[in-house]
């Protein structure tokens, strides 16, 4: 396909409510998006890069430097026949996983839309729904938090994540599984804890947990390994994770039992395939989290999740959950069941709210193949 123009933006958003972690509040978001355009079609992708590198080292800004300089210019020179062409037109540059899922996911999005099957189908999924697992962020109270489960058990989710810190953990667990002894509850460190706390971690195993994500180092395997025979409660790893390899070397080393799979974090959907496959082939189940995004995002997300081995509920929940108004149409909604429908459209879906997107713009840059072209020639043909 011929890349007529890629078209970079910043937008800024609101959330609904604050999400807070164990590195932070977030209580708005710069979301950067690329629109690429080829041939008549449009493909979006959006980059899951804070506004801080807190979770990754990659933010908006190193991501929208690292697109408009390098990226963009070398996607924008190349005729890629599909996403899965893009690992090799980037390799070059180390890291910036996020900024290169930006470009690779619009790349699959324009490709399913020339194929007239939804993104979904051409990613290689299954099934029709997927199941919804809900994110919530510390509270500022154990009274607020058993408020906020109680309006998202009601609306369907299949499972509640708790974000969780030392001094946010143990009591709020108690409280929650003495409320609801049967549901299905998990954790999330966000790598808060060292393995000096194993003794009080090993205490998490009374809850019932399905799983405890990221508890040390955001880089480490060996440590995990360890805790892991420790703990009766699964380990999943997130941060750590990268690409099949470090998908490999997590489940040799039996450092988890599980495996977050992030679009971001993993540089985009063809390896996020190679990991879904690895820990499929192992045995390893995987689900999808999420990074606070936008609709475009969630629809990536969604259409990951209809792979085989996504058999655990993940992060991608409703939009309303997030935005007073989504940048997408229809948005992305949950039923009373817990499960989003996957669209069966050409590409994502879901149709971007372009006049809107202009609206929420406060910064802008299009790189064009045309103008690389002029910047290649020599002198003498200028």
């Amino acid at each position: 396909m011929k890349i007529d123009a890629i078209i970079l933006r910043e937008l800024h958003l609101p959330l609904v409510r604050p999400f807070e972690t164990s590195f932070g509040v977030t209580s708005s978001r710069r979301i950067l998006l690329a629109e690429v355009r080829s041939e008549g079609l449009t493909g979006w992708g959006e980059c899951t890069a804070g506004e801080h590198p807190f979770f990754s080292p990659e933010s908006t800004d190193s991501a929208w430097t690292v697109i408009v300089n390098e990226l963009g210019p070398l996607l924008a020179s190349e005729s890629p026949e599909h996403g899965g062409q893009c690992p090799r037109l980037f390799r070059g540059v180390r890291g910036n996983r996020m900024a290169k899922a930006t470009l690779e996911n619009a790349i699959w999005d324009l490709e399913a839309q020339r194929q007239g099957v939804s993104l979904a189908k051409l990613l290689g999924g299954v099934r029709d729904v997927v199941p919804c697992g809900v994110s919530l962020g510390i509270q500022s109270s154990i009274p607020a938090l058993m408020e906020t489960i109680e309006r998202e058990l009601a609306a369907g989710y299949q499972r509640i994540k708790l974000k969780c810190k030392p001094g946010w953990d143990v009591e709020v667990f108690e409280k929650v599984r003495s409320r609801w002894p049967a549901i299905t509850l998990s954790c999330d460190a966000n790598s808060a804890y060292r393995l000096r706390d194993a003794d009080h971690l090993t205490s998490f195993d009374a809850f019932d947990l399905l799983m405890i994500e990221q508890p040390l180092w955001h880089d480490d395997f060996y440590f995990h390994s360890m805790l892991q025979k420790r703990l009766r409660t699964p380990i999943c790893l997130d941060e750590s994770i990268h690409n099949r390899r470090d998908a490999l070397a997590a489940i040799e080393m039996e450092s988890c039992r599980i495996i977050n799979i992030k679009l971001g974090r993993v540089g985009g959907f063809s390896e996020a395939i190679a990991v879904h496959n690895a820990a499929q082939e192992r045995g390893i189940p995987v689900w999808c989290g999420g990074m606070l995004e936008t609709g475009i995002g969630r629809s990536h997300n969604i259409a990951l999740s209809s792979l085989e081995n996504f058999t655990l509920p993940g992060d991608v929940s409703a939009s309303a959950r997030y935005w007073a108004e989504d940048i997408i149409e229809p948005e992305v909604s949950v039923s009373s069941a817990g499960e989003i429908a996957i669209a069966d459209a050409p590409g994502r879906g879901y149709e971007v709210r372009t006049e809107l997107v202009e609206r929420l713009t406060v910064r802008k840059e299009t790189i064009r193949a045309v103008e690389l072209e002029s910047l290649a020639a020599p002198a003498s043909s200028r």
